[in-house]
């Protein structure tokens, strides 16, 4: 059996400005469905910023171990390569990261009223800045 290994050197990452340990790559932005296909990069044994998913998503890990943070920081759930897993928008904030390689996740953001995908929140869970549809739908058009 061949095993194909994912080289995401053929990927154009793109930084956030004031998001360490993040990087991410737009695929699609479908302005009919209202919906972002993104691969996201966390750093190994880092966590992104405090943040919670405003609309609904799906997720596949592609490499690496996706883990994901309590608050605290304490880790809440491992999802190793060949994870899929499809969530709704949740009130309870969380951080997420990369096991001891650098993790990538096929994300795709599904905000059907064209609103609101995240909420970066700082550690007192005060929204410091929202990601919109609209916003995605700019960075995808200037990359």
């Amino acid at each position: 059996m061949n095993v194909a290994n994912f080289d995401e050197s053929k990927v154009n990452w793109q930084r956030l400005p004031d998001l360490d340990h993040l990087w991410l790559s737009i695929l699609d932005v479908d302005d009919t469905a209202k919906v972002v296909d993104v691969l996201f990069k966390f750093a190994a044994n880092e966590k992104i910023v405090l943040h919670r998913h405003v609309a609904a998503f799906h997720t596949f890990v592609v490499q690496g171990e996706h883990r994901i943070y309590e608050p605290s920081g304490d880790l809440k759930e491992v999802r190793p390569v060949g994870t899929y897993k499809a969530g709704q928008p949740d009130e309870e904030p969380h951080a997420e990261g990369g096991g001891d390689t650098d993790v990538v996740i096929l994300f795709s953001l599904r905000p059907y009223d064209g609103g609101a995908i995240y909420e970066i929140l700082d550690e007192n869970h005060e929204v410091l800045s929202t990601m919109t549809f609209d916003g995605m739908k700019e960075l995808y058009e200037a990359a």
